[in-house]
């Protein structure tokens, strides 16, 4: 019986075998703690689970009693929990096809550190350093464990992911996995400067003749024991389970070949030694089988690269290779029988086993061959191109611009191979309707592209062609080349007539040129430059519109394309995807930028990431002005996006400020606050103004509803404001030649600025636009009513601010029949309007506006009713009065006078039993209220 064997009967015997009750981390813990052992008989293995939960108990930080956050105790609990979840893996045999497939990059290379510390790695240790033969078999095999998911984990980085459709946002959650995806990165960061020492151990595990041991429960459970009761057991060759050599040499191989694969994009040699070390990883399987009680090797995979190897390097054993096209291929490209290509090409057409990557390759390659000189190879490129063109248009992908430039002068030789091609690609039968409407649209746009409508005879009148389209459909397209070229009978050779004597260069350039103009196709766009260079070389066909206009800050780069063609091509693409964007035609935009992304992703990177920025922008707008604008929230990928766009460091990119603008008002338009106050990373809002504005925004906004709170925020926002505000002499450029809007302070100058340096009209029409746009957003929102009042007011336009002063108070209190809340009507906005109507020179209305204050200001009332000349009704307005000291001064003031009529009213208005002094308060509120009422009702007629 072995001693597993023995620990796991004696366990059973001392205690009965009951399935927890707990959970699986409780249960386990608890045992732990009682110092039992892992084997304890269970209904199912402990789940790889356990391993996160475990490091995670282990790795939590701790905090003293200052409050202050300490790294995670070495403590027996701690020391527990790490055994523990080394104890999970060993379970599971240390096999890293499933520890990877249930463990976050963190959590592996936090179990596989605590690995190599328990086996007596030293910390800090180069490995690479370290003769494995000479160290104990499970020191050995930690390390090979170690740089072996070094390496795979690399590999791994380094294949796309698709991004799995995230659920409703949560706070905590985003923000944990912005915490492990940074984490992740800094792993992956050490692991690939690292990369080089992890494959010379590897290479140095290849010349290892003997088995090796890896830690069981067994043996951690030795080396946790206290040092007095480990008899040098786990130090022996027999501790352990044995992996045999030839188990780790096939392990090995196969980590090293998919490195050396990856690295071999920029170095041939280096994908002979993937292949050999493929190779060497089948013929191991094929000696030792494929079941193992340690590791597991996607035989799929393994057979995926062992192929492509075959073709990206020359093999020796030819005749095992030509079962595959690749080889093939690869074989007849190697001879020059390049027909043999086009009849591969053309039979993998109805199999299409091809990737679409490897026969653009080809073609690439084909098409360098010719480039040297070899004329006979255009054939071949056309009809590769063809067979690639008709395998595109089956498989819903667009028309490759190649194939629009070989076709650009066809004949009946090409009309034919092209037809064969089709015919031989669709088999009519047994396709779906889905195939054959890709197959027929392909066709009918090729003839209305053909000029010579000969050749377009030769298409309508093919049986594939016949069979795939309706006769309605064949007899309209007839017709509409009809209208375009009505002297000529499609199904009779044309005669020859004074319409048909060939124009001169001339006006064929300025037609075409004029066609350029007007198209928004990208592929007739490519069509006409082609022609127009075919027929003079002097002229830059980007210049003949004033109206494509390209930023300068791209104009630059796009001028510096070499070739002309390529050069009007980029230009014109761009400056009408620019114009069609600008004009809200959206559609043909997006087509335009699609095209132009297509071509300069051939040649240029520094291009093709401001195609994918202009596409960023017209994807936010093609949303705001459609779903959007309903209220439709934006779909995560977008939002992703604008993220990545605002925290992109890709160097010498040239950006259009707009672009940026925009991205944090997309952020902002969606409320997307926790991401601009929280998430967005500290750099990004150093060095990116707009970041730094739409930070501050998004903070005043989430902190609104609490006054109080948002005081801090709305006044560094109004900072920020002020600054920008500043004359431009004070800005100063960045490295990268942006004016820096947001300043930093020194700190010994507090929340203080060089006012003399403030633009205060441009402050002003800064708060008018925004104050002007809110207003058409919410029409009644008296806050911002109150601003609009606020700067008519300051700028001496008093009879506007008065009629926004009472629409304020008009919305909140149901134009006047409720009371207009003080936080509304406070003093100081009493106060202007009381200003506003001595300058107005209505100084009744400003006596009855004195009583609105919290201590009526009588000083002010007497004085405004001793003016004689005023231009509001007066004593028609003394009714509403309700202060009897202001009605005894009226009273006074008109026996002085002599004015008895007006002391009459006056005196009337005094007599009110509701104004008696010895009523009860309520009814003197009351009174007063009902007058307030009256009165503002008045002044709004009056105002509105």
């Amino acid at each position: 019986m072995s001693a597993e064997a023995a620990d796991r009967e004696a366990a059973t015997s001392s205690r009965p075998c009951t399935p927890p009750q707990t959970s699986w981390f409780e249960f386990l813990l608890e045992e732990a703690l009682l110092e039992q052992h892992l084997q304890k008989p269970s209904p199912d293995p402990p789940p790889v689970q356990l391993i996160v939960q475990f490091l995670e108990q282990a790795s939590k930080p701790s905090v003293n009693e200052q409050n202050q956050v300490q790294p995670p105790p070495d403590n027996k609990r701690n020391r527990i929990l790490k055994l523990l979840a080394l104890k999970v893996a060993a379970h599971l045999k240390w096999d890293l096809d499933v520890l990877e497939k249930s463990l976050s990059v963190p959590v592996l290379n936090m179990l596989l550190n605590e690995l190599l510390c328990i086996s007596k790695v030293p910390p800090g240790t180069k490995h690479v350093d370290v003769d494995l033969a000479s160290l104990p078999p499970t020191t050995a095999m930690a390390i090979l464990l170690y740089n072996r998911w070094a390496i795979r984990t690399i590999v791994q980085s380094s294949f796309p992911v698709k991004q799995v459709k995230p659920g409703p946002p949560q706070l905590n959650v985003m923000n944990q996995m912005q915490q492990e995806k940074e984490l992740t990165d800094n792993i992956l960061k050490v692991l690939k400067e690292q990369a080089a020492d992890s494959i010379l151990v590897l290479e140095g595990a290849l010349k290892l003749n003997k088995d090796l041991y890896v830690h069981t429960i067994r043996t951690l459970d030795l080396l946790a024991m206290e040092p007095g009761m480990v008899n040098g057991e786990t130090e022996s060759s027999t501790a352990g389970l044995k992996i045999s050599a030839e188990e780790i040499q096939c392990q090995v191989c196969y980590d090293l070949g998919a490195i050396y694969f990856q690295q071999g994009s920029t170095n041939a040699a280096v994908h002979e030694n993937a292949k050999e070390m493929f190779f060497k990883t089948k013929e191991l399987i094929a000696k030792n089988g494929s079941s193992s009680l340690h590791f597991t090797i996607d035989e799929e995979r393994l057979a995926g690269y062992c192929q492509a190897c075959g073709v990206l390097t020359s093999s020796s054993d030819d005749t095992s290779q030509q079962a595959t096209p690749y080889s093939q291929i690869h074989s007849c490209m190697k001879s020059g029988n390049y027909q043999d290509v086009v009849k591969i090409f053309l039979e993998d057409n109805l199999t299409l086993s091809l990737p679409v990557q490897f026969r653009q390759s080809v073609l690439r390659e084909l098409f360098q061959k010719a480039q040297q000189g070899n004329d006979a190879l255009d054939e071949v490129c056309f009809k590769v191109c063809v067979c690639n063109t008709v395998c595109d248009v089956l498989q819903g992908r667009t028309v490759d611009v190649q194939f629009c430039q070989l076709f650009l002068k066809p004949s009946k030789e090409k009309i034919d191979f092209l037809l064969e091609v089709c015919s031989r690609s669709l088999n009519l039968e047994n396709a779906s309707e889905a195939l054959k409407r890709k197959m027929a649209a392909f066709l009918k746009n090729l003839c209305l592209g053909l000029e010579d409508l000969q050749l377009v005879f030769m298409i309508s009148s093919h049986e594939l062609f016949i069979k795939l389209l309706k006769d309605d459909e064949r007899k309209l397209l007839i017709d509409q080349m009809r209208k375009r070229s009505p002297r000529i009978n499609l199904c009779t050779k044309p005669v020859a007539s004074f319409y048909d004597i060939p124009a001169s260069a001339s006006v064929n350039i300025g037609q075409l040129e004029h066609q350029l103009i007007l198209s928004v196709d990208p592929w007739r766009i490519r069509q006409i430059l082609i022609e127009l260079h075919g027929m003079t070389s002097e002229r830059q066909f980007w210049t003949i519109s004033n109206k494509w206009e390209v930023p300068n800050v791209y104009g630059n780069v796009i001028l510096g394309i070499k070739d002309s063609l390529t050069r009007d091509l980029v230009y014109i693409l761009m400056a009408k995807g620019l114009h069609c964007c600008a004009i809200k035609d959206f559609v043909h935009a997006k087509q335009l930028f699609a095209a132009c992304l297509e071509l300069v992703t051939e040649f240029s990177p520094k291009l093709r990431q401001v195609m994918l920025n202009e596409m960023l922008l017209l994807d936010i707008y093609t949303h705001e002005a459609g779903p959007g604008a309903s209220g439709e929230r934006p779909p995560s990928d977008l939002i992703s996006r604008v993220r990545g766009y605002l925290e992109m460091r890709v160097p010498d990119i040239p950006l259009r400020q707009v672009i940026a603008e925009e991205c944090v008002a997309f952020l902002l338009n969606w409320c997307e606050n926790e991401y601009l106050t929280m998430q967005v990373p500290l750099p990004l809002v150093q060095t990116n103004p707009y970041v730094k504005l739409g930070q501050l925004l998004a903070a005043t906004c989430k902190e609104l509803p609490g006054p109080k709170e948002s005081r801090r925020t709305a006044k560094d926002l109004w900072e920020v404001v002020v600054q920008i505000c500043s004359v431009s002499n004070q800005h100063k450029r960045g490295n990268d030649g942006r004016v820096s809007l947001i300043k930093h302070r020194e700190s010994t100058l507090g929340i203080m600025y060089s006012l003399q340096s403030v633009d205060f009209e441009a402050v002003a029409v800064t708060v008018k636009e925004l104050v002007s746009y809110a207003l058409t957003i919410n029409a009644n929102n008296h806050f911002w009513l109150i601003i609009q009042a606020d700067i008519y007011f300051a700028t001496n336009q008093y009879s506007a601010a008065l009629h926004y002063y009472l629409q304020a108070g008009a919305v909140c209190s149901d134009f006047f029949n409720k009371m207009v809340p003080p936080d509304v009507y406070t003093d100081q906005v009493i106060k202007r309007m009381i200003k506003c109507c001595s300058l107005l020179n209505c100084h009744t209305q400003v006596a009855i506006l004195c009583q609105f204050l919290r201590e009526v200001d009588y000083k002010t009332a007497f004085k405004a009713l001793q003016e004689q000349n005023s231009h509001d009704a007066m004593d028609s307005y003394y009714e509403y009065i309700w202060d009897v000291t202001i009605l005894e001064y009226l009273t006074y003031l008109h026996h002085k006078r002599g004015e008895t009529d007006k002391r009459q009213i006056a005196i009337k208005a005094i007599g009110q039993t509701e104004l008696n002094a010895s009523n009860p308060e309520d009814v003197l509120q009351l009174a007063a209220q009902r007058r307030k009422k009256k009165f503002l009702q008045a002044m709004a007629k009056l105002y509105f």
